[in-house]
């Protein structure tokens, strides 16, 4: 197995910021924005989203097994990058008369184009080093980066309305900043990062067959469940985010934004402790230490009352500390975790188990939209006629929002707290190995 610098740990993270800057729009703007602004009406929002993110994790397995059988990762990357920009454009800029079928397409080929490039991505970093830690700050590389691009798409909208732009206007200079970074550090990484091992010659598994690989694989399926509950408890608040915030504590927008910069920066400046903390506590219950933490901080969040704005902005601090653990860790746990296949099964599936866990993330993201949305509505909540205050819409909405997620992640400790695949078991996978 190939080892790299740290100039090209660097490279390898820096498309990372491009590929971050439109995530929170699409995660947190781009619901509110076609339910409220388009009028489409959060049933119908929820359930386009839920369709397009349902499609999309079957495109993943697709994706993670033709770039192992392929033996090469940048075809994939680059081919994806050119058709996600066309949809990013759709979907950010959408026209006036924009339905749900519009959207649903349109999130479908978004989140596709998203598959070709995130899958091999990932799969890339596990083969770039076998080491325990530095698989660690290589992820670290790349989330750290992720959240600058974040950073600025939560900063972005915010600025450009307080300049008397729209918020439409604000999604697509957003599509464009991301496509204008996305160009210089993908060609980078495609030119100085090497592919590490060649393995087109590894035996490429079937559909029918990973479920029989995850079913040998017990770390694997441990860390899968937890990487899909932890994905929902942070699925809710995300997509509930501008909800929360305008309708519960009457936040203005401009106060949204300054609250999710603060957010992304506490994440960001988690990084170097989080890979610190690792070099002497075991990754999975770094992990867990992290989901407690955030537990904890969330827990008060639906006690909050109208314009407790700086009360909360001090819990997103914490949980946003949280987050960079989030990040960074479980991806470091899984490749480690790609070894212990190899081990086992032999050959290179990288590909297939980072598309396996694409898939749990994102659809732990549809469900949290598809349903949380729709129960909302049930509730009543009207976004036209919403005001701050409490009534059973709005206490609805603090409790999906926080004690929900604080559910979820407390199963996802108990799931992780004995996780098998420690440092000792991993440095023996490789001394076996010999790589």
């Amino acid at each position: 197995m190939m080892q790299v610098g740290r100039l090209q740990h660097c490279l390898y993270g820096l498309p990372a910021l491009a590929l971050m800057v439109p995530t929170l729009p699409a995660h947190v703007l781009v619901p509110t924005f076609y339910a409220q602004e388009l009028g489409l009406g959060l049933a119908a929002t929820g359930a386009a989203i839920f369709f397009a993110r349902t499609f999309d994790v079957l495109t993943d397995p697709l994706v993670g097994q033709a770039s192992d059988r392929a033996g090469r990762r940048k075809p994939f990357i680059a081919v994806g990058a050119i058709l996600a920009a066309i949809a990013l454009v759709a979907v950010f800029d959408p026209p006036t008369n924009a339905g749900v079928i519009y959207l649903g397409v349109w999130c479908a080929i978004l989140y596709a184009a998203w598959s070709l490039v995130m899958v091999p991505y990932t799969a890339w970093g596990a083969e770039l080093t076998v080491d325990y830690t530095e698989r660690t700050s290589i992820t670290s590389w790349r989330e750290g980066f992720g959240l600058v691009g974040i950073a600025i798409a939560a900063s972005l909208p915010a600025l450009l309305q307080q300049g008397g732009r729209s918020l439409s206007d604000a999604m697509m200079m957003t599509a464009l900043v991301a496509i204008g970074l996305g160009v210089p550090s993908l060609i980078l990484l495609l030119r100085f990062v090497p592919e590490g091992r060649r393995h087109s010659s590894a035996r490429v598994i079937g559909w029918y067959e990973a479920w029989t690989v995850i079913g040998r694989n017990a770390p694997f399926r441990r860390l899968l469940v937890a990487w899909f509950i932890n994905g929902v408890a942070n699925g809710l608040p995300a997509g509930l985010f501008p909800l929360f915030t305008t309708i519960v504590l009457g936040a203005e927008v401009r106060q949204m934004g300054i609250i999710l910069l603060i957010y992304f920066a506490a994440a960001l400046l988690s990084l170097p402790v989080w890979l610190k903390l690792q070099s002497r506590v075991d990754k999975h219950r770094l992990w867990c230490g992290a989901m407690v933490a955030a537990i904890l901080a969330f827990l008060v969040v639906p006690l909050l009352s109208v314009g407790a704005i700086p009360a909360f902005t001090v819990i997103c601090i914490v949980t946003g500390f949280a987050l960079g653990a989030d990040l960074a860790l479980p991806p470091a746990l899984q490749a480690d975790v790609v070894d212990l296949d190899r081990l086992r099964q032999g050959g290179e599936r990288a590909g297939l188990f980072f598309a396996l866990s694409s898939m749990s993330a994102k659809l732990a993201a549809a469900i949290a939209v598809g349903i949380a949305f729709p129960i909302l509505d049930l509730f009543g909540l009207d976004l036209s006629a919403a005001v701050p205050g409490a009534d059973s819409a709005t206490m609805a909405l603090a409790v999906i929002y926080a004690w929900i997620p604080c559910v979820c992640k407390a199963i996802a400790v108990l799931v992780m707290w004995r996780y098998p695949l420690d440092r000792t078991t991993h440095t023996e996978i490789v001394r076996v190995l010999n790589i």
